[in-house]
């Protein structure tokens, strides 16, 4: 993905330092309303199999990895494959791998002049968002592509808009059980959606309901609290985008030819995904994580600057960390 320099303000920063790493329990509130059985999820996010040659193997990887587990559902957040018959193949294995596939349509899902229909109707949406009750968990599923915001400062739309955010409030208002917020943009703290402040407001009003808020996007490894809510970003299956002004080579002038953008990339040697556990008995959430290394140089070696308060080694890694709370 190519992010967008959205700048977290001094304060969202120390306490996002300030939070990462500990663990919280699941909320009295919450944990009362949970069935007393384990939910897992499986979860990957921003394969970018258009950008990369590798993204079969990848989602081979997490596959496997799955089938081991057997969790309740697969998830994948966002910038996926183009839904179309060039990624029958890479798609279907996705949608074979388990009884329940969940979808979140990413900003890139679109480019080529692909549409959110296509991705609905080719990945099998129910609608571009929408809610989905697993085990006693109720996921809301957010589109954050809607155009018409007000501070839009170009590029690709980030934007939770009017209609879509009234149905949010709906939907929490009614929920009667826990719930987890899944967006492709993050709701939070880096390349966050215009309206962040809005949203968040309203997240707050029920966060002894909502669990957590996830999201890909970034290809950052992340998690933040703030006023009670828990914000995690989910690290990219693939690589951290660097841009042009970073431009290296990294395979043969082969594979950059036939993937361009590829040069624009610090790649991690590994697919990256992880399971997501709730786990009532004991009043605990796990996310698990998952290392791996940079293929050819790192963003350090490179001299990565960014203007997104982001640091390479600390947020810029190749790896998902391991969260408990």
């Amino acid at each position: 993905m190519k992010l967008q320099a959205t700048t977290l303000n001094r304060r969202q920063f120390v306490k996002a330092a300030a939070f990462a790493g500990l663990a919280w329990s699941i909320p009295a509130a919450v944990l009362a309303a949970l069935k007393k059985e384990i939910i897992q999820i499986g979860i990957i996010t921003d394969l970018h199999q258009d950008l990369i040659p590798d993204g079969y193997e990848r989602l081979t990887a997490f596959v496997a990895d799955m089938k081991k587990a057997a969790p309740d559902a697969l998830l994948q957040m966002g910038d996926f494959a183009y839904p179309g018959d060039k990624n029958k193949k890479l798609i279907d294995l996705f949608k074979n791998a388990h009884p329940t596939t969940l979808h979140v349509i990413g900003n890139h899902d679109t480019d080529a002049g692909y549409t959110k229909q296509q991705c609905i109707d080719y990945w099998g949406m129910p609608a571009r968002y929408y809610t989905y009750l697993l085990k006693g968990i109720r996921l809301l599923v957010l589109d954050g592509n809607d155009k018409g915001s007000p501070g839009h400062k170009g590029g690709y739309p980030s934007y939770i808009g009017p209609e879509q955010a009234a149905w949010l409030k709906e939907q929490l208002e009614a929920a009667k059980e826990p719930v987890i917020i899944v967006s492709h943009q993050p709701l939070a703290g880096s390349a966050a959606v215009d309206n962040a402040a809005e949203i968040q407001a309203v997240l707050e009003q029920h966060r002894n309901r909502i669990l957590m808020a996830i999201n890909g996007h970034t290809h950052i490894d992340a998690h933040l609290q703030i006023n009670g809510v828990h914000y995690v970003h989910i690290n990219s299956a693939s690589y951290y985008w660097m841009g042009e002004k970073y431009k290296h080579a990294i395979y043969t002038p082969a594979v950059h030819q036939q993937y361009p953008y590829l040069s624009y990339t610090c790649p991690y040697k590994d697919a990256l995904f992880t399971r997501l556990t709730i786990d009532p008995v004991k009043g605990r959430i796990h996310i698990k994580g998952k290392a791996s290394q940079w293929e050819g140089k790192s963003p350090e070696e490179l001299n990565y600057q960014n203007s997104a308060m982001l640091h390479a080694g600390k947020e810029i890694v190749p790896r998902i960390s391991e969260v408990k709370w």
